[in-house]
């Protein structure tokens, strides 16, 4: 295990103990999986989603279906809704997601690799606070920016949680 995974639980755990949820796309449960990796993760990782429709996304995550279908469902507005939803579905007060293309697309576009993450803070009385950040991947692999991607949603949560938690 990682040391920023350690440091994970750790913030995690550090009172007020919380939650954290997972809705993923491009990286396919690379996520769930390195959070899985750390040894009582069960303490605070309620679980997680690998909605890779737009359909999925929004039945179990609430993405608003219309402009996820005009971005084809990459974009930092969707990845926010999924974190949100992710939050909502299982009741966590922390969720991230992941959505973008793993290889280059001719039919949108697409020239080289890139992914959104979000980060989704439930705060309480239906309010968020919401980061998302873009990982561009030029030249990876399609297996490379999976990994790249769930590292930088991992990071960006261990920042924020040092944030929040200091």
């Amino acid at each position: 295990m990682s040391a920023g995974l350690a440091e994970l639980k750790t913030l995690m755990l550090r009172g007020p103990w919380r939650t954290l949820a997972v809705a993923e796309s491009i990286t396919c449960g690379r996520v769930q999986a390195r959070i899985g990796m750390i040894s009582g993760a069960s303490e605070f990782f309620l679980g997680g989603v690998t909605a890779y429709s737009l359909d999925q996304k929004g039945k179990l995550l609430g993405v608003d279906r219309a402009a996820a279908k005009a971005v084809n469902c990459v974009s930092a507005a969707v990845a926010e809704q999924m974190a949100r939803g992710a939050c909502a579905m299982f009741g966590s007060d922390f969720a991230v997601a992941t959505t973008g293309y793993a290889e280059p697309s001719a039919d949108w576009n697409v020239a080289e690799p890139y992914a959104w993450w979000a980060l989704a803070h439930d705060v309480g009385d239906g309010k968020f606070v919401v980061r998302s950040g873009r990982v561009d991947c030029p030249g990876a692999t399609r297996t490379a920016v999976q990994e790249n991607v769930a590292d930088a949603v991992v990071e960006a949560l261990i920042g924020y949680l040092r944030e929040v938690r200091r």
